[in-house]
């Protein structure tokens, strides 16, 4: 799923086999290689053009959308050995509306990167730091959908490390058409 928006390395169900996977038999989805799609490929979240993002990758297991992401040293807050309160923001906004693109395809029975192209913005993102969380280890979020409108997706997501809850946060994500992707 790297960022359902993204839509490259899409992953589809076809004649009852997962064509890719994550590993763990999880359906994953990305954007990467998707023709017309170059200016998604740069968003900070999950864009693999984009040489200074995150370049999280989330996939589908089950109803839940799961993601695991190895921070760096430029990720850290004041304290080197301390995930940035920003980042944790970021990358919790990132895969929840990733996840809300990825189930409006899914809604709708089309693989995800096809035209129409569906996209979602935030509405409003609300987090909880409930610890700080280490740099120095893999952090996992995991993404469920709470409310499915045909316009409005919320969210509630949580972020790990070794198996702690960190971080929770709650995404409002809405459906945009796709003329708000071209400037002007």
């Amino acid at each position: 799923m790297t960022c359902h928006a993204c839509q490259a390395n899409v992953q589809s169900r076809r004649g009852g086999r997962v064509d890719k996977t994550d590993g763990r038999g999880g359906q994953k989805h990305g954007r990467e290689g998707i023709p017309g799609k170059n200016s998604r490929q740069l968003l900070l979240g999950c864009g693999s053009a984009n040489a200074h993002g995150l370049q999280i990758k989330s996939y589908w297991s089950g109803d839940e959308a799961v993601c695991s992401w190895h921070p760096g040293p430029s990720h850290a807050a004041g304290p080197p050995h301390l995930l940035n309160g920003g980042i944790i923001a970021t990358i919790i906004d990132c895969h929840c509306v990733c996840t809300a693109i990825a189930a409006a395809y899914r809604q709708e029975s089309r693989p995800v990167g096809t035209e129409p192209v569906i996209w979602y913005a935030t509405a409003s993102l609300q987090v909880s730091y409930l610890r700080p969380t280490p740099i120095t280890g893999v952090v996992e979020l995991r993404a469920q959908i709470r409310q499915l409108t045909d316009r409005k997706t919320t969210l509630t997501c949580s972020l790990s490390s070794a198996g702690i809850v960190c971080a929770q946060g709650e995404v409002v994500a809405v459906r945009v058409p796709s003329a708000w992707l071209s400037p002007g």
